[in-house]
């Protein structure tokens, strides 16, 4: 029963939660598209992947204390996620846009192809996932969102 009291990991959860839910009203405001797909997708405004690490961090510096060994730990894991998130993973998704792009050309042109029309549509339309990552202010906000989480729901546990 001691994981219900473990206030860094529920803030981390209920943080992971928020962040994928707000990206689909976040997304309307921003293009007018409605996709619910969002809440169970990477990427996007904010990062949930920012704000777990970040409502965590905070939650071990509330619970231990920001001099602690367990927050720096924290701490640390929190800055190389968030960089990972806007760095290596953001890449990945641009190159998987040009792939897909490069991928679309090449279909264009062997379309007339001998073999070609014989192959089924699910083998000419896939593509690689291009929202892998997220853009610098993504994983800002993200981080935001983790911190003001932690603090409003410290107070309940």
């Amino acid at each position: 029963m001691e994981l219900f009291s473990n206030f860094p990991l529920w803030a981390a959860l209920i943080a992971i939660v928020f962040a994928q839910v707000v990206k689909i009203p976040i997304q309307y405001i921003a293009t007018r598209e409605f996709k619910p797909g969002l809440a169970f997708s990477t990427g996007g405004m904010p990062s949930s992947h920012s704000a777990a690490v970040a409502a965590l961090t905070t939650g071990i510096g509330l619970d231990h204390g920001v001099s602690s060994g367990l927050f720096a730990v924290s701490c640390i894991f929190s800055i190389i996620t968030m960089f990972d998130a806007s760095g290596v993973r953001r890449h990945a998704g641009e190159q998987a846009i040009i792939l897909n792009m490069l991928v679309k050309d090449f279909h264009y042109f062997i379309e007339e192809a001998k073999d070609w029309s014989k192959k089924g549509v699910y083998e000419k339309q896939k593509e690689l996932k291009e929202l892998l990552g997220h853009q610098p202010i993504e994983v800002f906000f993200g981080g935001i969102t983790g911190i003001i989480l932690s603090l409003l729901i410290y107070p309940l546990f």
